[in-house]
């Protein structure tokens, strides 16, 4: 298991290295030719620069099913957010006229958001994904959303809306890596056939473009907004254990039982003071080829033995 390391404090424009930035055309023509030797896997389905959504299927129906409310609070005074130096990227800095920053920590008025809340045990039987696949979009160099949950073998859309060069590369543990080049406006699908919480994804190109993928094998799942609430639905009654995943704060578990057509509430508190013994669980990723662990630059340096 490692833990996830700490940004580093100067956000600025980074280029992959031995790659030589070129502005212009022939920015572009380079990242046409990476397009064409983008790593695949994890369920590749293809590139293309049209969009548009699958119609969504209807979810299963439940026999007396039931819900679980939840709301995750913050105590203490919460760490401020970093601004981008997204200067060498007008592009992207024109869509922030106020200026961006990381998202590590989103609390406000005592709620904390971006917390992944799933079912973790307690659930029987298999549940095949429905609805169109999920929309991760790249705008102002900034992925939306930060904290996203899919299932097992459903499809997620990646999407490309600045019309720079971006890539997305994700580095799971259980799950096959791998790195798209996007080039221009345009679409990629990838899925995993693994359950992983969470899967760390970034951008070489943009230093600080960072989010995390929530893959489990139902769709009992959510992430807390801005007012820290949130909801999981058309949940079968019984005895769950349900874990909640912060990138700063780490994990936190509770047991909580739904009654037919019944109602659950569920909190989590977090505060301020857990960074300093946090550990955020993700996994060490596995080279497709040797299956050896391998170090990515989520992962920081080996652990001291």
């Amino acid at each position: 298991m490692r833990t996830r390391r700490k940004p580093q404090a100067k956000l600025s424009l980074h280029r992959a290295s031995g790659v030589p930035w070129l502005p212009g055309a022939a920015t572009l023509l380079l990242a046409g030719v990476c397009a064409a030797c983008g790593g695949g896997g994890g369920g590749d389905t293809g590139d293309s620069a049209a969009t548009g959504d699958q119609p969504a299927a209807a979810p299963a129906v439940v026999a007396d099913a039931g819900t679980i409310r939840g709301v995750v609070n913050f105590t203490g005074e919460a760490p401020a957010n970093q601004p981008i130096d997204m200067s060498e990227e007008q592009v992207c800095a024109d869509k922030h006229p106020g200026g961006a920053t990381t998202e590590e920590v989103v609390a406000s008025g005592g709620r904390l958001a971006n917390v992944f809340v799933y079912v973790k045990e307690g659930l029987t039987g298999e549940f095949a994904p429905t609805g169109a696949p999920p929309l991760v979009d790249q705008v102002g160099c900034v992925y939306h959303p930060h904290i996203l949950g899919v299932q097992v073998g459903q499809e997620v859309t990646f999407q490309n809306s600045d019309g720079i060069l971006h890539n997305i590369k994700a580095a799971p543990s259980a799950n096959r890596t791998f790195n798209i080049s996007q080039p221009t406006n345009m679409t990629s699908r990838r899925s995993f056939p693994t359950a992983e919480v969470m899967i760390p994804v970034q951008c070489d190109v943009h230093g600080w473009m960072n989010m995390y993928i929530g893959v489990v094998a139902h769709p009992y799942f959510a992430v807390s907004g801005s007012d820290g609430t949130l909801t999981i639905a058309n949940l079968p009654p019984g005895t769950y254990t349900i874990e909640a995943w912060h990138e700063k704060y780490g994990v936190q578990t509770q047991q909580v039982t739904v009654a037919p057509n019944g109602t659950a509430d569920v909190t989590f508190a977090y505060s301020a003071a857990m960074a300093a013994s946090a550990v955020v669980p993700l996994g060490e990723p596995i080279d497709p080829h040797d299956h050896h662990p391998v170090r990515t630059a989520l992962a920081g340096p080996p652990p001291s033995r």
